[in-house]
């Protein structure tokens, strides 16, 4: 037996030191690397064996190192400006070659059914956009729907060209969104997409900031179980967006709220939450876009929960640096919960990146949102950001404004813009204003914009 321990542990010691190193499937031919920047490549493997990485835009370079006691390796490599295609090999025992690499710009898109929604289920011109679809510098990948209780390491995707029968599957939004980077940028565009239609926001937080904050766990434990998706807090971001991490995007867009109009209250904190946990798990002050539900009927009797999601979602711009939002009051269907006009939300997401993180362009990006306020003699006047170089109504008059008085019930009230970025607000039957509300029903459909065309959002000054 003493001989025999020797050799067993030659034996293991050699299965250890030479065993395949393996990747994610995020790392695979066809991808977008992010340009100008150092990407982190990571993988697996036995400790003791020896990994190096040579890119081909680097002929001269190989990046190398020793796997560790936990079999798991990383590597952080420089890539040039955009361009390609590139080849990558990855040496260990085995011999990983990953080809067709593009350098460009990486963009993830995330949240429920309005980002997921594809020409295939129905779209504004879905066949003419999906005829146009060719563009071989556009890479797209689909996250698959899973769930798991922990963190995972593995998912499943791949890497595709963008053609007219891909883009047809694809999330709509995130499409049009990369196709107007790639057009006005003119480099590769890399579009992950990882999102599941009826999913509230809370499963996409790890658990614990879920539920062991004193606010959040008990509003997440109070979401119904439904049969197409989770709603327990972590679900989706254990197995969807975790093994992803820390592949270098340059940030994200993200329409999701609608399942979360059941209890919107706290809708800015766990947006605030999820924002601040995901720049942190990638070590990535990354920005990050999202679109303001639209206006919809079918939001409940009480007629307002989808107004305070809306609103809650204008106050999430407060509270977390590098982000905006895209208002959609003026391209959503009050009778659908799926507005079909997916190319402006695309273009107006692309409009916010295109200005504030490739500084092209010197217009305003962003409907009006609420500033402040101030009473002057039994009016309440209203202060917009992002007036352009005015406000402008679209029809005779300003609807859906309402103003709150002593008797604490709400009132209709005229309104008429009095400089180029205020509003003036008053009621006969309000003598003395403390409060005042725009468009703030579930089926508001208000019509004051900016002068770029942009629809202002809708906002209350009582929460």
């Amino acid at each position: 037996m003493r001989r025999a321990l020797p050799l067993l542990f030659l034996l293991t010691f050699g299965i250890q030191a030479y065993a395949d190193i393996s990747m994610p499937a995020i790392f695979s031919s066809g991808m977008v690397l992010q340009q100008n920047t150092e990407v982190t490549f990571w993988g697996w493997g036995k400790p003791f064996e020896k990994v190096s990485i040579s890119p081909s835009w680097d002929p001269d370079t190989t990046y190398s190192l020793t796997i560790s006691n936990q079999s798991r390796w990383e590597l952080d490599i420089p890539t040039p400006e955009a361009g390609g295609p590139y080849e990558i090999v990855i040496q260990g025992i085995n011999k990983i070659v990953i080809d067709d690499v593009l350098i460009g710009e990486n963009w993830l898109g995330s949240g429920q059914s309005n980002m997921e929604w594809s020409a295939n289920l129905g779209i504004e011109n879905g066949e003419e956009e999906s005829e146009k679809a060719d563009f071989p510098e556009i890479r797209l990948f689909t996250v698959s729907t899973a769930t798991a209780d922990d963190p995972q390491q593995l998912l499943n995707g791949k890497w595709v060209k963008c053609s007219p029968e891909i883009m047809k599957s694809f999330s709509a939004v995130l499409y049009f969104f990369g196709r107007e980077l790639h057009q006005k940028l003119n480099v590769p565009i890399g579009l992950i997409n990882s999102s599941w239609g009826g999913t509230p926001a809370e499963v996409w937080i790890k658990k614990e900031l879920v539920s062991e904050d004193a606010i959040l766990g008990p509003n997440s434990r109070i979401l119904e179980e439904v049969p197409w998706a989770p709603v327990r807090p972590g679900k989706a971001f254990n197995a969807m967006i975790n093994p992803i991490i820390p592949f270098k995007i340059n940030g994200v867009i993200w329409y999701q709220g609608e399942t979360n109009v059941t209890n919107p209250y706290y809708y800015a904190q766990t947006m605030e939450t999820l924002i601040s946990s995901w720049r942190a798990n990638w070590k990535d002050d990354f920005s990050f876009y999202f679109a303001q539900i639209a206006p919809f009927r079918g939001y409940g009797t009480d007629h307002v929960r989808g107004a305070v999601l809306r609103d809650q979602q204008r106050k999430t711009l407060n509270l977390v640096h590098k982000s905006g939002m895209v208002v959609t009051s003026d391209i959503g269907n009050l009778d659908d919960i799926h507005p079909r006009n997916k190319l402006d939300v695309g273009k107006r997401f692309a409009n916010l990146a295109l200005k504030k993180d490739y500084e092209i362009g010197d217009k305003v990006v962003e409907g009006p949102h609420y500033e402040n306020h101030i009473s002057s003699k039994g009016k309440i006047i209203v202060t917009f950001k992002n007036a352009g170089e005015g406000l402008e109504i679209d029809g005779s008059e300003l609807i859906e404004f309402e103003l709150k008085g002593d008797d604490g019930s709400w009132e209709k009230a005229s309104a008429e813009i009095t400089s180029r970025n205020k509003v003036t607000v008053e009621s006969e039957s309000v003598k003395n204003p403390s409060q005042v509300r725009f468009g703030f029903r579930n089926a508001s459909n208000p019509n004051l914009f900016n002068s770029e065309g942009l629809p202002a959002s809708c906002f209350t000054t009582e929460l």
